[in-house]
């Protein structure tokens, strides 16, 4: 067997001369060219595109929600596409999500959830780690209501990307339109189907990594 010899930073074998090793050297940190190793040069193409990511994010945040009929996320993106802000939809600090009620509908509207819970948007907004969140966008599963609606008007958030508009009709949905167009504040939705199909691969990746997929 070989004794192994380190000089100048070279590693060669006592049995090999000088011109062996160079040649080694140079037929080993020759470049290789795009027809001989395509897979080299060729980037994945199956990648989460930006609002997709950023969705998914949101999506992913609304698991901490305590919520057992709506569990909405939302998350911040400036222009950089860097995150400043995620929230989501839950109960105010400090006040116990044990004792508050749950409830969507009951005699008195003191024992339902709508006096009390705190929207993804609102906890987005004060949870931000800038300065501000002016010119931001604001990514959220449902479309804001009008009182998250104001919010973001007010705290200069510019484009607000949802995916479902399923209360449409609704009166608190109906003003928060309007209050958004007349400031100047793009919604737009993102497709469904695609970006549900991959938030989907996104959590069952997650899911795999954490040792807790089912398969």
């Amino acid at each position: 067997m070989a004794c192994i010899e380190v000089e100048a930073g070279k590693r060669k074998t006592c049995d090999e001369d000088d011109n062996d090793i160079e040649k080694k050297l140079c037929s080993t940190n020759r470049k290789v060219s795009s027809t001989e190793a395509p897979h080299l040069t060729t980037k994945r193409s199956d990648y989460l595109e930006w609002p997709e990511y950023f969705m998914a994010i949101a999506f992913l945040s609304a698991q901490r929600s305590k919520d057992p009929f709506s569990q909405v996320g939302a998350c911040i993106v400036n222009g950089e596409k860097k995150i400043v802000g995620i929230g989501y939809n839950g109960m105010p600090i400090g006040c116990s999500d044990d004792e508050l009620p749950w409830q969507r509908t009951a005699e008195n509207r003191l024992d339902t959830k709508y006096p009390y819970v705190c929207h993804a948007e609102l906890n987005a907004i004060l949870n931000k780690n800038a300065a501000d969140v002016k010119n931001c966008t604001i990514y959220v599963a449902l479309f804001p209501c009008n009182e998250c609606a104001k919010l973001v008007i007010q705290s200069g958030i510019r484009q607000v990307v949802y995916m479902s508009d399923k209360y449409h009709d609704k009166p608190e949905m109906i003003a928060s339109r309007r209050l958004l167009q007349m400031a100047g504040v793009k919604f737009d939705i993102v497709a469904p189907v695609h970006t549900k199909d991959r938030i989907g691969a996104a959590i069952s990746l997650m899911d795999f990594t954490l040792g807790r997929s089912d398969t």
